[in-house]
């Protein structure tokens, strides 16, 4: 920022100042956040639904955030990653080498936090059905299981509705359309990316899939569950406000 600014009327201005007014209201111009507003015409109705099954589940039944982490990739670095050590980081290089890809099917227990999970090599509904088969045999077929998630045309279909005939005891909630922040699956996704995937060098497809499992191995000795705070009332007054403040900047 230039040492001095001028006002329209030509009164000097100094950046202390203008730092001052952006550190007294809050204001900071450097930075940019994102956005996304669901179009969905059943909003209100499934955020109240899937948020209902998180602060208050039904009695006695399992409730399940569901979702696949498709196309993840095993990456080795071209060159050694070079360890961190006494007064130096962790180094490695920038370009890396790819070996393949695995999907992630991943099923978290709300109550618990326990993350069930398999990988495939392509994520279709015959893949999806087949890990909802081990589901229902870890929690048995008797118990009342309820699912929360997305609107991927790999979770609906024939196939799916003739599975759910076969279940009657298992009931699934989708989330809306571009919601998908809705699901709590998605935080345990961005730990295994952020503590695991993302720091690895993986030389195969098959060290990829074995560093996933053994992360879901450790996790569940000793898992906590995520903490859902928000009720369905503060979240769409939080989405009416951005509503407000999308109009007030097209006057």
């Amino acid at each position: 920022m230039a040492r001095y600014l001028k006002r329209a009327e030509g009164i000097a201005v100094s950046h202390n100042f203008i730092a001052q007014v952006w550190r007294d209201h809050d204001l900071q111009p450097h930075r940019q956040g994102t956005f996304k507003l669901s179009t969905d015409p059943d909003f209100e109705a499934k955020v109240a639904d899937v948020v209902g099954l998180y602060l208050d589940p039904p009695v006695g039944a399992v409730v399940l955030s569901i979702d696949e982490k498709t196309q993840v990739q095993a990456l080795d670095r071209t060159q050694p990653v070079l360890p961190i050590d006494f007064a130096k980081t962790e180094k490695r290089t920038h370009d890396y080498v790819r070996h393949g890809t695995t999907n992630l099917f991943a099923a978290l227990d709300t109550a618990t936090g326990e993350v069930l999970g398999e990988c495939h090599p392509r994520r279709r509904t015959t893949e999806f059905l087949k890990f909802m088969d081990k589901v229902v045999a870890r929690y048995g077929d008797d118990r009342e299981i309820h699912v929360v998630l997305d609107n991927l045309s790999t979770h609906k279909g024939d196939d799916v509705d003739a599975w759910l005939t076969k279940h009657p005891g298992v009931t699934f909630h989708f989330t809306p359309t571009g919601s998908s922040w809705l699901n709590q699956v998605e935080r345990f996704f961005a730990e295994i990316t952020e503590k695991r995937i993302r720091r690895g060098a993986f030389r195969s497809v098959a060290a990829l899939e074995e560093a996933i499992l053994d992360y879901l191995k450790k996790h569940n000795q000793n898992s906590k569950p995520f903490v859902w705070t928000a009720n369905a009332d503060l979240i769409l007054n939080r989405v009416q406000n951005v509503c407000a403040r999308i109009n007030n900047s097209r006057h």
